[in-house]
C-alpha cells in the first residue's frame, strides 16, 4: 500500500511540473499579441508635413500659366493631401487615432496674416478630440485657407526667394520628425532654390540651384550628366539621418529654354535627398491637380 502511495505521489509532481510551463506560456502570449498591435498602429499614424515655397514662381504675372496658374495647382495638391490625411484618419478605430498635419514656409513670410492663417491648418486627431465636427472644419480649413495664404502672397507682392536648404539643415529633424509616426514631408516648389542670404558653395555643390547657374555651368548640353558627374555638381547636403522621413516633391517647373532642365533639377533632388538618408521619395512635375491626384493619395496612404 505504501508503495502505491509513493508511485502515485510521484505521477502528481511529474504532472503538476508539466502543467506549469504551459499556464506561464498562455499568460505571456497575450501581451504579445498587444505590443505588436501597438507597434503596427504606430507605424500607421501619420504626421505630414507641408513645406510651400512662396518665391516669385506662384506670381501669376511672372509666369502665367492659362491651363491653371500655378499657385492654383499648389492649392489643389494641398487638398488632395488633406483629403488623404482624413481619409486615412477615418478609417482607423477611434481608440487608435493618433495622426498630425501641419504647414511651414522657408522662409516665413512677413505678413502676420499668412502666419495666423498657418496656425489654423494645424490640426492633431486623437480619441480625445475626434468627432464630426471637428473633421468637417478641417476639411473647409484645408479646402479655403490655403488659396488665401497664396492670394495674400501674390498681393504683397513681396517675394523673399526660397530656402528649402536652410529648412533641411535647421529645423526639419525638430519641426518633422516624431517617434512612433509615419513622418510625410511635402514639398510644394518648382525645383530651384535661391535666398540671398544662403549662397553657400563648396566646389561645384551649392545651396542653391536657379537657371541661371544651369546655364553658366553649361548643363545645358547632352553630355550634361557625365558633366555633372566628373565636376561632383549637386545640392550640399543639409543634415543627415533622415531615415525615417518620406519626402514627396510637387510642382518641378523646369525652364523651358533648356532641353534637359527637368531631368538636371531631379538630379539634383534625387541626390540630395539620397545624400541626407532619405530612403523613400517622389519628384513630380506641376501637372494640373486631376492628373496628380491619385499619385498623392497612393503616396499618403501606401
Amino acid at each position: 500500500m505504501m508503495k502505491s502511495l509513493r508511485y502515485l505521489s510521484i505521477i502528481f509532481v511529474v504532472l503538476a511540473c508539466k502543467s506549469e510551463p504551459e499556464s506561464e506560456t498562455s499568460s505571456v502570449q497575450p501581451k504579445k499579441e498587444e505590443n505588436q498591435a501597438i507597434t503596427s498602429n504606430s507605424a500607421k499614424n501619420l504626421n505630414v508635413s507641408l513645406l510651400l515655397d512662396l518665391s516669385d514662381r506662384i506670381n501669376p504675372e511672372k509666369y502665367p500659366n492659362p491651363s491653371m496658374e500655378y499657385y492654383q495647382r499648389d492649392a489643389a495638391y494641398i487638398q488632395t493631401i488633406a483629403n488623404a490625411f482624413k481619409a486615412n484618419v477615418q478609417q482607423k478605430k477611434i481608440i487608435l487615432i493618433n495622426d498630425q498635419i501641419q504647414l511651414y514656409f522657408a522662409p516665413e513670410p512677413s505678413n502676420p496674416e499668412i502666419n495666423t492663417i498657418s496656425k489654423d491648418l494645424k490640426y492633431s486627431f486623437n480619441k480625445a478630440n475626434i468627432s464630426n465636427e471637428n473633421l468637417r472644419l478641417f476639411e473647409q480649413h484645408y479646402k479655403e485657407l490655403p488659396t488665401k495664404i497664396y492670394e495674400l502672397a501674390i498681393l504683397d507682392d513681396h517675394y523673399v526667394g526660397s530656402d528649402t536648404w536652410k529648412f533641411m539643415n535647421q529645423k526639419v529633424k525638430d519641426y518633422c520628425i516624431a517617434e512612433n509616426y509615419r513622418n510625410l514631408l511635402v514639398i510644394l516648389t518648382d525645383g530651384y532654390i535661391y535666398h540671398k542670404d544662403n549662397l553657400r558653395k563648396e566646389g561645384n555643390q551649392t545651396t542653391y540651384l536657379t537657371p541661371e547657374y544651369i546655364r553658366n555651368n553649361r548643363l545645358i548640353e547632352n553630355n550634361w550628366e557625365q558633366k555633372y558627374e566628373e565636376n561632383n555638381y549637386g545640392f550640399i547636403p543639409a543634415t543627415n539621418n533622415l531615415d525615417n522621413l518620406e519626402v514627396l516633391v510637387l510642382g518641378i517647373n523646369p525652364d523651358p529654354k533648356n532641353d534637359f532642365e527637368d531631368d538636371i533639377i531631379k538630379r539634383y533632388w534625387s541626390d540630395w535627398l539620397e545624400s541626407m538618408g532619405v530612403a523613400h521619395y517622389k519628384i513630380y512635375n506641376a501637372d494640373l491637380p486631376s492628373n496628380m491626384q491619385q499619385v498623392i493619395t497612393k503616396f499618403i496612404q501606401s
